[in-house]
């Protein structure tokens, strides 16, 4: 063999090496390994069956809402952006009553999220004290919602919300000793106050701020107290349906700090200190009264708070 042809040899010779080493090289990609006997497995294996290009991806089934979240007439008591205390409940309301059958379907559709771990909460039906049965359902977590906490809450799939925890603030009024202690963030006061006569107690247990004006007139014939009064009260902060307002009245000037005197409300001096109290306090905020009878019903407002964790639970559709 001349040199040219063994030089032309060994660059074949090369060039078939290199061929091979690739044609190895792809087999080996595509099989993705190999089983104990070294061959990898085929496309037309029993573990890769062929797949039928004529069959359809199959389609996810449509969401259906629950008729009671269709239509409007679903009211969500937070606002979207909102700032509130650690105390708000979600409360959702319909416009008809909704069958004990259908709740379980609807609570699938009711979605509360939370920026901070580890806070369990659970949905529960509650009657309220201005609608008919199946017309509410509150959500709150095991304890009080964490300051700073951001909550998104999902109602079906056309209704979003999303609202801060601002900051905490507690006011427990003890109508005993005929003061309030106001914690809020960790700094205490207390103030003076004057709350239900005998016969006309301030409702006992844990009340949270719905709303507040700068001024509401009150007509005692509203609440079964005839002529009693009828007029407009200061600084009022709204705390249960039923009528029960924390505010500014002048008999709390004389009576605030040693007496019970009012219609059942909590009343605080003109001296400035049912302003204070009222400028600092937001929805969500919370008033537990100690030392009185009657407690407030978990529909009565947001009387949520009054019912035990476990039977708290046990109020929602999908653990019965």
């Amino acid at each position: 063999m001349t040199r040219k042809t063994r030089r032309a040899g060994t660059r074949h010779a090369v060039r078939g090496a290199v061929a091979a080493a690739l044609c190895a090289a792809v087999l080996v990609g595509c099989g993705g390994g190999s089983d104990e006997g070294g061959r990898g497995p085929s496309a037309e294996s029993e573990d890769r069956k062929p797949v039928d290009a004529g069959t359809p991806t199959p389609r996810a089934k449509p969401v259906v809402e629950p008729a009671a979240l269709r239509g409007g007439g679903v009211r969500v008591n937070v606002h979207d952006g909102q700032r509130v205390g650690v105390g708000m409940p979600v409360s959702v309301t319909f416009a008809r009553p909704v069958p004990a059958a259908q709740r379980a379907a609807v609570e699938r559709r009711l979605t509360v999220r939370t920026s901070t771990p580890n806070t369990p909460g659970s949905w529960s039906w509650v009657k309220d004290r201005n609608l008919h049965d199946g017309q509410r359902v509150d959500y709150r977590p095991k304890t009080y919602w964490k300051p700073g906490s951001e909550v998104t809450v999902h109602v079906g799939s056309g209704t979003v919300r999303r609202f801060t925890v601002a900051r905490s603030l507690v006011a427990t009024v003890d109508v005993r000793t005929h003061t309030m202690t106001v914690v809020k963030d960790g700094a205490t006061r207390r103030v003076p106050v004057t709350a239900g006569a005998p016969g006309m107690d301030t409702w006992n247990g844990t009340m949270v701020v719905s709303d507040k004006q700068r001024r509401v007139r009150m007509d005692s014939r509203t609440v079964g107290y005839g002529d009693a009064y009828n007029d407009d009260y200061n600084y009022a902060v709204h705390l249960t349906a039923s009528g029960t307002y924390l505010h500014e009245n002048p008999k709390a000037n004389t009576y605030a700090g040693t007496q019970n005197v009012t219609h059942g409300c909590i009343g605080l001096a003109t001296d400035g200190t049912a302003r204070r109290f009222f400028e600092e306090v937001i929805p969500g905020d919370v008033v537990r009264v100690t030392g009185s009878k009657e407690t407030v019903a978990p529909g009565n407002g947001y009387g949520d708070w009054n019912v035990p964790w476990e039977e708290w639970r046990t109020g929602s559709a999908l653990r019965k």
